[in-house]
C-alpha cells in the first residue's frame, strides 16, 4: 500500500481536517499506524541527537511538533473503534493495543529525551518563556518522571512489558463487555410484558429485535450503568426483574465473556507497576498528579458523603415500601428492580409529576436545536449549521459547523445519538481533530449517546435523564471546541482527570433554566410549552431521590478506589466477595441500591481512562455547584457571563493549573456547601 492509495497517510482535504471516512477502509489503519510510529520515532531521534544544549525550542517545542501523523490516524481510528466496532475493527484494536503501549513507552521512557527535558526544567527560571511554555516544561517533566523515565534500563523493560500487557487486558475487558451486553439484551414475546412503555419505546424495542432477525419480538438493550430507563415505567414486576438481572450479570458469567479473571489481572498488574514506580498503590500513583493529590484526600471526601447519602437512601426506601404496602394486593419487600418504578409513584404523589409523561415535551431535535444549541448561542454567541455535505464515520452521525458571533470559524461538532450493537455503552465526547496554533489545526469533536432508535416515522422522545446526558456531553464538546492553545499537549479536554467533568456538569444547569426550558420543552405534536406549574415542581424535586443517586455513585467511586488501593501483597480471587466487603466498609452495602457499575462491567476504570479516578465526578461537582451559584448571582444566561467562563476556564484547555484557572474565574477557591445543599446532604 502506498501513500497515494492510503487516505490516512495524507492530510485530509475536507474542511477542518475532518477525515475522509468514505474513503477509509479497515485495511488502511494498521499500515497508517505503522507509518505514524516510524515517523514519530525518527522525529524523536532527531531531537535526542542534537549536539547543542537543550532549549525550549529544540526539545519541548520539537516534541510537540512530533507525532502529527500518528495523532491524526489514532484520533480517526479510535473514534470508530468506540462508536462502530465491527468485528474487523475489534480485531485491529486488539492488535494495536500492545503496539500503542510500546510506542508511547518508547518516547516517554527515552532516557536521552528525559535528560533534555530535565535540563530545560532545571533552568526554567532563567528562560524567557510565556506562561503556556513554562507550564508545558513543568508538565512534561512531571509526567515523564511519574511515568518512570528516571528508572534504570532493567526497570524500564519491566515497565514496558507491564504496560503492553495492561493495554491488551483493558482491550479484552471492553470487548467482553460489549459482547456480553449484546448477548444479555432481554427478549420479550409480547407487548403486555412491556406494559407501561410508550408507543415510541415499544417501536424502538421492535426495531431492535428486527435488527437481530427476531421479527415479532421485542428487545430491550442494556445501557452501560446498572439501572435502565425502562424500569421507571414497566408495570410487570417480572419484566423489571429480568432486565435488572441481565444488567447485573454482565461480565460475571462462566463463559467466554467472563471479565472476573481479566479485572483481577488488571488490578494485580497496576499494583505491580505502581510499586515499580515507587508508589504504594495504583491509586497513589494516579492521584499524585491530580488536584486531589492522594487517595487519602479522596477517601475523606467519599466517607464524608457516604454516611448522609446512605441514611437518605434508607428514608427513601421506607417511602417506597409504604407505597407498595398501600397499593399492592400482595405487598412485597422493595428490591433493586422496584426502586425506579415506585420512586415515580412517590414523585407523583409528592410533587404531582410523572417523569415518564414528560417525554412528549422532549423531542430530540428540538432539545438539540432549541435547547442545547440555543443555550450555547445565548452564552457564547456561537452558531451551529448542519453540513449535510460532510460525512462522518457512520450514517447515523451528523456534522455541524460551529462559528463564532463574528462569523469566524470555530470547528465541527459531530453528534451520534442512537444506540447500535457496534457502539460501546454509555455516552462520551472525544476529539477527531484537536485545536493547536503550532499545528494550525481547528477542533472537530464528537458526542456519542445511546438513545434507542424509534421505528420509521416515529419521533425520538427523550427521558429527562437523556436530556441531561445530552447537555452534559455537550459541555465536554464546548470545552473541546473553545480551548485555544498553542501546544497539542494542552488541547481541548486534556486537563487533570478530576477536573475534566467540571465544564460538562456546569452545562447541565441550563436544562431547567427558564428561558432555555421554555424554548425547547414543547409538546412534539401541539407545540404547547411545558406547564409552568410542572416546571416549578420539577425544580422542587432537585434533591428528590438524591440519597439513592448519590449512594449508587459513591459506591462505584469507592469500589474503584478499593480495587486500586490494593498493594502487591493483596490476594483477591473472589470479585463478588471483595465488592461486598468494600461496600460494607464504607457503609454502602445495600442490595436495594446496587452500585452504579459493578466491577465486571465498570468500563470507566477497567477499559477507560478513569482508573482510580471515578471519584472525579463528585470532586468536580464541588466546583460545578459553586459555579452555578456564581451564574445565579451574576445574572445567569448572559453573554458577559459566558464570555468570562469561556475565556478563563474553557478557553485555556490544559495550559494552566485548573485550580488556578478556577480562582481566576471565581475569585476564590470553591466552597463545598452548594454541593451538599444540591444533594440534600447538608446539616
Amino acid at each position: 500500500m502506498t501513500d497515494a492509495t492510503n487516505p490516512l497517510l495524507l492530510p485530509s482535504t475536507l474542511p477542518y481536517g475532518l477525515p475522509d471516512y468514505a474513503a477509509i477502509r479497515p485495511e488502511h489503519y494498521l499500515p497508517a499506524f505503522q507509518a505514524g510510529f516510524e515517523e514519530q520515532l525518527r522525529e524523536i531521534e532527531r531531537i535526542t541527537v542534537v549536539r547543542s544544549m537543550p532549549t525550549f525550542e529544540n526539545t519541548l517545542e520539537a516534541l510537540e511538533r512530533s507525532g502529527e501523523l500518528l495523532d491524526r490516524v489514532a484520533h480517526t481510528f479510535y473514534t470508530v473503534s468506540s462508536a462502530d466496532a465491527t468485528p474487523e475493527i475489534q480485531e485491529i484494536d486488539e492488535q494495536l493495543a500492545p503496539l500503542m503501549a510500546a510506542h508511547e513507552d518508547a518516547i516517554t521512557l527515552d532516557s536521552r529525551l528525559y535528560w533534555r527535558v530535565q535540563q530545560v526544567y532545571e533552568q526554567l527560571d532563567a528562560l524567557n518563556l510565556d506562561p503556556e511554555q513554562r507550564y508545558l516544561v513543568e508538565r512534561r517533566h512531571r509526567e515523564m518522571t511519574l511515568a518512570g523515565a528516571g528508572l534504570d534500563d532493567e526497570a524500564k523493560a519491566r515497565l514496558t512489558a507491564m504496560n503492553q500487557k495492561l493495554s491488551t487486558l483493558t482491550n479484552t475487558f471492553e470487548r467482553n463487555l460489549l459482547n456480553d451486553t449484546n448477548d444479555l439484551a432481554v427478549v420479550f414475546d409480547t407487548a403486555d410484558e412491556l406494559d407501561g412503555l410508550s408507543a415510541g419505546e415499544l417501536s424502538a424495542a421492535a426495531r431492535a429485535a428486527t435488527d437481530r432477525d427476531l421479527d415479532g419480538k421485542l428487545l430491550i438493550t442494556l445501557p452501560l450503568f446498572t439501572g435502565h430507563p425502562a424500569l421507571a415505567q414497566l408495570r410487570p414486576r417480572e419484566s423489571r426483574r429480568r432486565i435488572m438481572a441481565a444488567s447485573l450479570a454482565r461480565g460475571s458469567r462462566d463463559n467466554a465473556n467472563d471479565n472476573r479473571p481479566v479485572l483481577l489481572a488488571i488490578v494485580r498488574l497496576r499494583a505491580e507497576r505502581a510499586q515499580l514506580l515507587g508508589y504504594d498503590s495504583h491509586a497513589a500513583a494516579v492521584t499524585a498528579d491530580e488536584t486531589a493529590g492522594s487517595p487519602e484526600a479522596v477517601e475523606r471526601m467519599l466517607r464524608r458523603l457516604a454516611g448522609p447519602s446512605a441514611r437518605n437512601a434508607l428514608a427513601e426506601r421506607a417511602a417506597l415500601q409504604t407505597i407498595v404496602d398501600e397499593t399492592e394486593q400482595i405487598p412485597f419487600p422493595v428490591e433493586a428492580h422496584d426502586w425506579a418504578f415506585y420512586t415515580e409513584r412517590v414523585r407523583t404523589a409528592r410533587y404531582d409529576i410523572d417523569s415518564s409523561a414528560l417525554r412528549p415535551w422532549f423531542e430530540a431535535e428540538r432539545v438539540l436545536q432549541d435547547g442545547v444549541f440555543f443555550a450555547a448561542t445565548q452564552l457564547y454567541g456561537v452558531t451551529f449549521s448542519e453540513r449535510d455535505d460532510l460525512a462522518a464515520y457512520h450514517p447515523g452521525a451528523r456534522v455541524f459547523e460551529v462559528r463564532d458571533a463574528d462569523g469566524s470559524p470555530v470547528g465541527l461538532y459531530v453528534l451520534d445519538l442512537y444506540t447500535r450493537d457496534s457502539k460501546r455503552g454509555g455516552a462520551w465526547m472525544n476529539a477527531i481533530v484537536s485545536q493547536s496554533r503550532l499545528r494550525g489545526t481547528a477542533p472537530v469533536v464528537v458526542n456519542n449517546l445511546n438513545v434507542p432508535l424509534p421505528g420509521e416515522g416515529e419521533p425520538t422522545l427523550l427521558t429527562l435523564d437523556e436530556v441531561t446526558t445530552l447537555f452534559h456531553e455537550f459541555g465536554h464538546a464546548l470545552h473541546g471546541l473553545f480551548a485555544t492553545v498553542t501546544y497539542p499537549h494542552f488541547a481541548g479536554t486534556n486537563v487533570f482527570r478530576d477536573f475534566v467533568e467540571f465544564p460538562s456538569q456546569v452545562n447541565e444547569m441550563w436544562i431547567l433554566w427558564p428561558e432555555v426550558l421554555e424554548n425547547y420543552a414543547r409538546h412534539h405534536e401541539t407545540g404547547a410549552p411545558l406547564d409552568p406549574s410542572i416546571v416549578e415542581r420539577l425544580r422542587a424535586t432537585e434533591t428528590f431521590d438524591q440519597g439513592h443517586a448519590t449512594s449508587e455513585y459513591l459506591a462505584a467511586a469507592w469500589l474503584d478506589q478499593a480495587w486500586h488501593r490494593l498493594g502487591t501483597d493483596a490476594e483477591v480471587d473472589d470479585v463478588a466477595a471483595f465488592e461486598a466487603a468494600a461496600l460494607a466498609d464504607i457503609g454502602l452495602k445495600d442490595p436495594t441500591v446496587p452500585t452504579r457499575y459493578s466491577s465486571t462491567y465498570f468500563a470507566h476504570v477497567f477499559a477507560g481512562g478513569y482508573s482510580a479516578g471515578y471519584y472525579s465526578y463528585i470532586w468536580s461537582e464541588v466546583l460545578d455547584a459553586d459555579t452555578v451559584d456564581w451564574f445565579r448571582e451574576n445574572g445567569g444566561l448572559t453573554r458577559a457571563n459566558g464570555d468570562r467562563f469561556r475565556a478563563r476556564l474553557l478557553g485555556v484547555g490544559g495550559s494552566k493549573d485548573p485550580l488556578e484557572a478556577y480562582r481566576d474565574f471565581r475569585g476564590r477557591d470553591a466552597d463545598i456547601d452548594p454541593l451538599l445543599k444540591r444533594r440534600g446532604l447538608g446539616d
